[in-house]
């Protein structure tokens, strides 16, 4: 920072970062170093067995760990639930184990709560393990808001046995997540004379070569080294650049067309990674029509046929919108155009009216400019 420039605060990492296979038995005695009657938290059926495993796992070391379910996203009501049992219980620390919304009501409790907090993802769907925020949702999946916390996870354990486990359609998800970050960071912070800011764009630039190089063979085989680079690149090196760079290098119109997105029932089906995806489209589409940027047209070109390869949703019909209201994609758009909404960190004034043109166009082609002569 310059001289009189205000002090800034990062919370860039977590302390500890356990990546590999094997990586929870080698986190194993960290954890009891932490704590003593851990909760462990998770949310779905599909991850359980997993749980279980963990569960014994710290029960055979001496640990007292007991168990709790979210029964929605990462809402008040569960937040509020679970609080009162860590209480009741006098659980040490919080052990949250599953996809991206267990991992953001884990660091949440841990951070009210004041309270070790170990992450350990079971899909590379996110980076949610690795940051200092936590998004908010209502009890039925309608993003509310984003909370910063005050540090990033003590302890961090990427088992990659573990991540392999998770369907093809978690990892997809993760890499338009991580893909996000060049193209929000670029747009929102490229001018920035921050140094700090300036590195953490420039890692969102590689992170997202790698990604175009390395998606399609990690996707094929989860055996591949590429594999091994993808789900780190989603599920670790993209927590980076918010810590570094801070907020505006996080999240810009992708972003707040996927919190748009939340608000309708019929998209709660989608990952957030695909919703995010499919934000890219939209925010490349605005920076091309409203900002005049023909390198989004390009990027645009370059981007559609990769996430259509990845199997990700590329129009509203790919997101079980075909038959939404004109009403239903205006709630969309009147959300995701709110006051104080990322959106607004593009360098250009949007509407409701070019949001929804760029909503329902997001899928087609944009032609080629004809050569110069």
């Amino acid at each position: 920072m310059g001289s009189g420039s205000p002090l800034a605060t990062h919370a860039i990492a977590p302390a500890v970062v356990l990546r590999g296979d094997g990586a929870w038995d080698e986190a194993r005695p960290r954890i009891a170093s932490l704590c003593h009657q851990p909760v462990l938290l998770g949310r779905s059926a599909a991850t359980a067995p997993h749980r279980q495993r963990l569960k014994a796992d710290l029960e055979s070391d001496g640990l007292v760990p007991s168990a709790a379910q979210l029964l929605n996203d990462c809402c008040e009501d569960d937040l509020q639930r679970i609080s009162a049992e860590i209480t009741a219980c006098a659980n040490d620390a919080v052990i949250a184990a599953g996809g991206g919304k267990v991992l953001d009501a884990g660091k949440l409790l841990a951070h009210r709560l004041q309270l070790p907090c170990i992450t350990v993802p079971l899909s590379a769907a996110t980076c949610a393990g690795w940051t200092a925020l936590s998004n908010v949702y209502s009890p039925s999946g309608a993003f509310s808001g984003d909370v910063s916390l005050d540090r990033c996870p003590d302890l961090l354990v990427f088992d990659h046995g573990l991540i392999r486990q998770a369907p093809p359609r978690t990892l997809a998800s993760g890499i338009a997540d991580a893909l996000a970050k060049w193209y929000e960071a670029s747009v929102s912070s490229a001018t920035s004379h921050d140094g700090l800011v300036q590195q953490a764009v420039q890692m969102a630039r590689v992170l997202r070569d790698q990604l175009m190089l390395d998606s399609r063979e990690a996707m094929a085989d989860t055996t591949s080294e590429a594999w091994v680079r993808v789900a780190e690149a989603c599920g670790l090196t993209a927590g980076v650049m918010g810590g570094l760079g801070g907020a505006r290098c996080r999240t810009v119109a992708a972003h707040a067309v996927h919190n748009g997105l939340t608000q309708l029932e019929a998209c709660h089906g989608s990952l957030h990674g695909e919703k995010v995806g499919f934000g890219i489209l939209v925010q490349l589409r605005l920076e091309e029509r409203l900002g005049g940027n023909q390198l989004a047209g390009q990027a645009h070109r370059q981007l559609l046929p990769l996430l259509r390869e990845l199997g990700l949703p590329v129009c509203l019909d790919d997101l079980g919108l075909a038959s939404a209201s004109l009403s239903d994609l205006q709630q969309v758009c009147a959300f995701a155009c709110r006051e104080g909404s990322d959106l607004h960190h593009l360098p250009f004034q949007v509407t409701i009216g070019a949001l929804l043109e760029a909503l329902v166009g997001a899928g087609e082609a944009i032609p080629t400019p004809p050569s110069r002569p």
